[in-house]
């Protein structure tokens, strides 16, 4: 992996395994390790599961939930990887992607990956992960991962991380987010107050405004 950049870029790793170490935190620590332009921040959910907890039921973001949250804001490319529980993904880890700002993520880049104790897990990435994502409007690359105990001392898994690796960071380079971002925002359906309002272009003071306040109209 390399960058045409002059500055590295900024990769976020999100994952939700639950032990030390993570079989979770390995596989997706894999991929920021194929290359030496990229800066890598690692976000471990098992660390915020009380603040995603309360951003579910209250819409409160704590501390460190919103420090994760302008981290996946800023990053150039992201790395998401569950474990497999009770055939989907982890509560916690798609818990997280729920309290997101609905346009944080648009067209950013992210490799998809999970981990299980059997191989008859493996098609939950593709099946479940991709149709979050899709909702959640980022850009997937082609190859998403998995693994089962036995793929670890498999090179099929090695050269998997390596061309989803490299799918990143052509994306990356690319700037394919950035400019869908500058050129074709506005061609979004955004949710009222997302991203704090400043995307969109709304009258508050029009009659039907007034009239959706309690108010009357002029």
């Amino acid at each position: 992996m390399t960058a045409t950049d002059k500055q590295p870029f900024s990769l976020v790793v999100v994952t939700a395994g639950t032990s030390d170490p993570s079989s979770t935190r390995m596989l997706a620590g894999q991929v920021g390790r194929r290359g030496n332009q990229v800066t890598t921040r690692a976000v471990d959910l098992r660390e915020l599961a009380t603040e995603v907890t309360t951003a579910m039921v209250s819409r409160l973001v704590g501390p460190r939930l919103q420090s994760a949250i302008a981290a996946l804001g800023e990053a150039d490319g992201i790395v998401a990887s569950t474990p497999v529980y009770a055939a989907g993904p982890s509560g916690l880890f798609t818990s997280f992607f729920q309290v997101l700002d609905s346009d944080l993520l648009i067209a950013k880049p992210v490799v998809l990956a999970a981990t299980a104790g059997t191989a008859r897990h493996a098609l939950v990435v593709d099946q479940q992960l991709r149709s979050l994502f899709a909702y959640l409007r980022t850009t997937a690359t082609p190859t998403s991962l998995f693994a089962a105990p036995e793929d670890w001392s498999d090179p099929a898994l090695t050269r998997r991380i390596d061309r989803a690796a490299l799918e990143l960071v052509l994306l990356m380079e690319s700037g394919f987010a950035r400019q869908v971002r500058e050129e074709s925002w506005q061609s979004y359906q955004h949710e009222f107050g997302s991203a704090g309002g400043t995307e969109l272009t709304i009258d508050l003071d029009s009659d039907l405004m007034r009239l959706a306040a309690g108010g009357s109209a002029a």
